[in-house]
């Protein structure tokens, strides 16, 4: 274990620096959000219908703001973090601030969750450009960035290394940690000899956890003369999976766990990496052997809680309920009720629909939360659950609400399909000089687009939670 505390604690010493650097300096990044997309699209459609009709001042009116303004606020939208709080700055935070009369923002210490998803933007052989979209949710408040923007990594560090870990996913934490520049990340695998892709490719068909000669004990840690490379080959390897050289990951991964075989934490980030080259691939084969590292590593961590409950979160995150459970009750056998671990049970009982046992593990994970937002939103999920468990009138209301939300996304789905099959029916109609088809088309698209439009607003409305007192005021 003495390799994962000192790489734990210069990590730490990292991300102390790092966050006292930029505490002071105010970091802006475009916001995420495909509101203006949309908007400039509808503008431009009827735009064009106006125009269609002879209706022209409106078809200026529309383009000018499908070409000018729509995209200005898209430009000037960005999240802005300051090392305290972080809030929305640009022409809708300015609008938005003009009917509210103030601008809203959300502290570090009222941040409930951290989540980041990673996305395949484009494929180049065994490289893979990822896009990490993190967002953070507190007080009802969300706010998301990506890395698709080249402040992307100055917002990570100054806000992931001020939260406590038990907010952040486990992604989160390896997006902190381990996403740096590209460039970067080449030059380091160039020094530390780690060969192209080129000459790598067929090397995961030999993939074995063998024991080092002389071994004795199939979970002892590096020796002291290997240590140092240990902590370095682990680090370079989770940057090259960060940023997309799977193969490359995996040979720094295979070079490590020749020197630590019974790392159980190595184990568990080469068992992510052979899952993201096994999903890139539809590799079965190799998604087989990532699966069976993931359950040596969850083998060998022992009584480490903290890595038991993240091995927890990826079974749940891949659909494996079931040895997600017995990861979360590892935790709890080896050392007590821990806020993750408790968590997750909760998320697995509530997927189970046991309302009760929902109760009491959030009840549970309440009294072991270390941050006051955490307390609030634990807490929320209490009160709402037992609602739920407690008035059957709430809860009749509350899947009703969940089926008509269903219904307004398989409706949105047929309304775009309609708008879609009327675009080659007004072409065909203009091209061909026959108005009646063209009208025809302008009719169907219109009317989809209407009851898209008019659907998606409506399922704002529908997705929070029904107030408690709903019942009682009928």
């Amino acid at each position: 274990m003495a390799s994962l505390k000192t790489n734990a604690a210069s990590l730490q010493a990292a991300r102390t620096k790092t966050s006292a650097s930029n505490t002071a300096a105010i970091v802006r990044v475009r916001s995420v959000s495909t509101i203006y997309l949309r908007i400039a699209c509808l503008a431009l459609f009827f735009a064009s219908f106006s125009a269609y009709i002879g209706k022209y001042f409106i078809f200026a009116v529309l383009a000018s703001g499908a070409l000018l303004l729509i995209p200005a606020m898209a430009f000037t939208d960005r999240v802005a973090i300051d090392g305290k709080r972080i809030y929305r700055v640009g022409l809708p935070a300015w609008f938005a601030s003009l009917f509210r009369g103030t601008r809203i923002r959300l502290k570090f210490t009222e941040i409930e969750q951290v989540e980041t998803q990673a996305m395949r933007t484009y494929r180049r052989g065994w490289n893979i450009s990822y896009r990490y979209r993190t967002s953070f949710h507190g007080k009802g408040l969300s706010y998301a960035i990506s890395s698709g923007h080249k402040d992307y990594r100055k917002a990570i560090r100054a806000i992931l290394p001020n939260l406590p870990e038990c907010i952040l996913d486990y992604r989160s934490i390896e997006v902190r940690d381990y996403f740096i520049d590209h460039n970067e990340v080449r030059r380091k695998a160039d020094d530390s000899q780690i060969p192209a892709v080129d000459v790598l490719e067929g090397s995961l068909k030999d993939i074995k956890i063998r024991r080092r000669q002389g071994a004795s004990n199939p979970v002892q840690t590096a020796a002291a003369p290997d240590e140092h490379r240990l902590i370095n080959l682990r680090q370079l390897a989770n940057e090259l999976r960060l940023s997309g050289a799977l193969l490359r990951a995996a040979e720094a991964f295979r070079r490590a766990v020749l020197i630590a075989p019974g790392d159980a934490r190595l184990l568990f980030d080469f068992a992510r990496c052979l899952h993201s080259i096994a999903g890139a691939e539809r590799d079965a084969r190799i998604e087989r052997r990532a699966s069976a590292m993931m359950r040596l590593a969850e083998k060998r961590a022992g009584s480490d809680g903290d890595l038991l409950a993240r091995i927890g979160e990826s079974y749940f995150q891949a659909g494996d309920w079931k040895r997600a459970g017995l990861a979360f009750q590892k935790v709890l056998d080896a050392v007590g009720e821990s806020f993750l671990a408790v968590r997750g049970m909760a998320e697995l009982a509530l997927r189970e629909g046991k309302i009760a046992h929902v109760i009491h593990k959030f009840s549970a994970a309440n009294r072991m939360a270390e941050t006051s937002a955490q307390r609030r939103w634990t807490q929320s999920e209490v009160e709402y659950f037992s609602r739920l468990n407690s008035d059957e009138e709430y809860m009749d209301l509350e899947i009703g609400r969940m089926n008509l939300l269903e219904t307004m996304d398989r409706s949105r789905k047929t309304a775009v399909r309609a708008a879609i099959f009327g675009l080659p029916a007004i072409a065909f109609g203009l091209v061909v000089g026959n108005p009646l088809i063209a009208n025809a088309g302008w009719a169907i698209a219109i009317v989809g687009l209407a009851f898209w439009t008019l659907l998606r607003s409506a399922r704002r409305l529908f997705e929070t939670r029904l107030p408690f007192d709903i019942g009682e005021s009928e």
